[in-house]
């Protein structure tokens, strides 16, 4: 995911600053991370498709993708944060790297051997990779410049997230998905030795793609070790007591405005996670003879989208305060996720791909309004509380796959609907405590 996390910069830091080539060189490996994870994510919704092929599965199984590859997050994200601590941000980012790079490799032998558990452990090792990554990249931003800075440093970054995300469906799309696709009853005339040719050949597709990925990954791990970085501070202890009757997960936990803004988090992240993964599948069931290849581009024009919302959300936020803003385009959500319940084929693929666009301030802004006014101890716990219940896109994705066998892929959507009910839940509450708009 991309949580817009700030990190207060040490003062050892700010003294340190780098300039010239050894300015440049460190901010180059670093920003572009935020690429290399993007791609991880949304590589996922076209594996979903090509498992789906592979390994002749429902719905529900296909949709452990996604379960496996969040579950790494959910379980991951604390002993990075500790890592991180202990050893520093570089040292993070580069085990990070060597995850990510060790999980990709593992769908070589996975192809080999055709067995969708050892697939789903990749997943899960690349994704423990990208928990690394993601708790480490962001405050190493803040910190690799000015001060004063800072902030745009860390919006640059963030900006070429979804540009990965956007390379990884086209490298999917093209080195991936095939478009060779039989109808059951296609693949029932054929004799057995054809249709194993056929499923080793689905699953051979993902080698080629993975053994580089992995490759550059690693190869990137090891640029990150050998190059100079400024000395930069590990982030401190916090400072008070975290457990007990007053300490600061209590009284987070106490704090009603915090658990609903986790709640929203968690119901956001599913239903994004599940309309990306299950548009392919959408696509190719709402508007019959449509090869997963083709079905494709809608993935890619929604994250197109995704993109453009995160541009025109932050400058609307320049007269509007963040969670009206969240509040309108949560219930506009609503109605597209409906509307392509309610009118399966063009026009409700044409509803989900919309979706997106509505879909790109969410997080940073549930994020920035659940740790917003906390002291310093709770903003740091809160924020790790906060990325932990991503877990959301492994219990909702499967959710929608439990829905989908039952009753369709397109009543499956009530799931994101649900929901975007939620966070507009949560945005109702706050709109009696909303600020101006942004200066």
């Amino acid at each position: 995911m991309d949580a817009q996390v700030t990190t207060e910069v040490p003062a050892t830091a700010a003294a340190s600053v780098p300039t010239g080539v050894r300015r440049w060189v460190p901010l180059f490996l670093i920003v572009s991370l935020f690429f290399l994870w993007g791609g991880a994510n949304n590589l996922n919704d076209v594996l979903i498709a090509q498992f789906k092929k592979a390994f002749v599965l429902n719905d529900f199984q296909a949709g452990l993708v996604q379960s496996a590859f969040y579950l790494g997050y959910f379980l991951v994200a604390m002993p990075a944060a500790m890592f991180m601590r202990r050893f520093g941000y570089r040292q993070a980012v580069v085990l990070g790297l060597v995850l990510y790079g060790a999980g990709a490799l593992l769908f070589w032998p996975a192809a080999e051997m055709r067995t969708y558990g050892m697939f789903l452990f990749g997943l899960f090792v690349i994704a423990a990779g990208l928990a690394f990554l993601e708790t480490s990249a962001n405050p190493l931003m803040t910190m690799l410049g000015p001060r004063e800075s800072a902030a745009r440093r860390l919006n640059f970054a963030q900006a070429f997230n979804p540009l990965g995300s956007i390379a990884g469906i086209l490298i999917g799309q093209h080195f991936i998905l095939s478009g060779v696709e039989h109808t059951p009853q296609r693949l029932a005339a054929m004799g057995a030795a054809e249709r194993a040719a056929y499923y080793a050949e689905a699953t051979h597709a993902v080698q080629w793609p993975y053994l580089c990925i992995g490759l550059v990954v690693l190869g990137w791990a090891a640029l990150v070790l050998l190059a100079r970085f400024p000395a930069v501070a590990a982030p401190h202890e916090l400072a008070t007591r975290v457990t007990g009757r007053d300490g600061a997960l209590a009284r987070l936990l106490r704090d009603r405005n915090f658990t609903s803004a986790m709640a929203a988090q968690f119901f956001y992240v599913g239903a994004q996670v599940g309309v990306w993964s299950y548009t392919i599948r959408y696509v190719q069931a709402s508007m019959p003879g449509t090869s997963a290849q083709a079905a494709a581009n809608f993935l890619t024009a929604g994250l197109v989208c995704f993109m453009g919302g995160r541009f025109v959300g932050t400058a609307l936020m320049k007269y509007l305060a963040p969670v009206r803003l969240l509040l309108a385009f949560a219930a506009i959500n609503i109605v597209l996720t409906l509307c392509a319940l309610l009118y399966p084929g063009r026009d409700g693929a044409c509803a989900l791909v919309a979706c997106s666009f509505f879909m790109s301030v969410m997080y940073p802004t549930i994020f920035a309004l659940g740790v917003e006014g906390r002291d310093d101890d709770e903003r740091k716990l809160g924020s790790a509380l906060l990325v932990m219940t991503i877990i959301g896109g492994a219990v909702l994705t499967a959710a929608m796959g439990a829905v989908s066998d039952v009753a369709g892929i397109a009543r499956a959507l009530a799931v994101p609907a649900l929901s975007f009910a939620v966070v507009l839940w949560f945005a109702w509450r706050r709109l009696p405590h909303a600020r101006g708009a942004r200066t």
